[in-house]
């Protein structure tokens, strides 16, 4: 998110006032609980196990949901390409994420090693991103 930070500060007719999407981050977090799901659902379907293919998985799915979903907004919406292209790239790379998690979990990781890799993983991110800000790299967003 802190990469993309630069693409949602810019006034735009599309996106919500940062208060209002702020408020609004629980709605978004769901619908990443419901791709989550669906990734579960279709790699037990499909037998997919182990990083590799969950990742693998995970992009292809993320690839063709996203390029769906953002050349539908492309085509109806008033959002610049740079922000679509940027919620292309970052959701792709979040499925992949999702489903090498997801299929390690599918393949017999124990569930508390994984969980201790994805805890390293959204500090490091958390860590990287306060980095990021306090070289001026990416934007702050003040919400008033």
């Amino acid at each position: 998110a802190g990469l993309l930070a630069g693409l949602y500060v810019q006034p735009s007719p599309f996106l919500l006032p940062p208060l209002t999407a702020f408020a609004l981050i629980p709605v978004g977090y769901l619908s990443f609980l419901l791709l989550a799901v669906l990734l579960v659902w279709l790699m037990i379907r499909l037998k997919l196990a182990g990083w590799r293919q969950g990742a693998l998985f995970g992009l292809e799915l993320g690839g063709l949901a996203w390029g769906a979903f953002v050349l539908g907004l492309l085509s109806v919406s008033t959002t610049s390409l740079p922000l679509l292209m940027g919620w292309f790239i970052g959701q792709t790379l979040e499925m992949a994420m999702a489903g090498a998690v997801i299929g390690s979990g599918l393949a017999g990781v124990r569930l508390r090693r994984l969980f201790g890799v994805v805890i390293v993983f959204v500090l490091l991110s958390i860590i990287t991103t306060i980095i990021l800000q306090s070289l001026g790299i990416v934007p702050t967003t003040r919400i008033s």
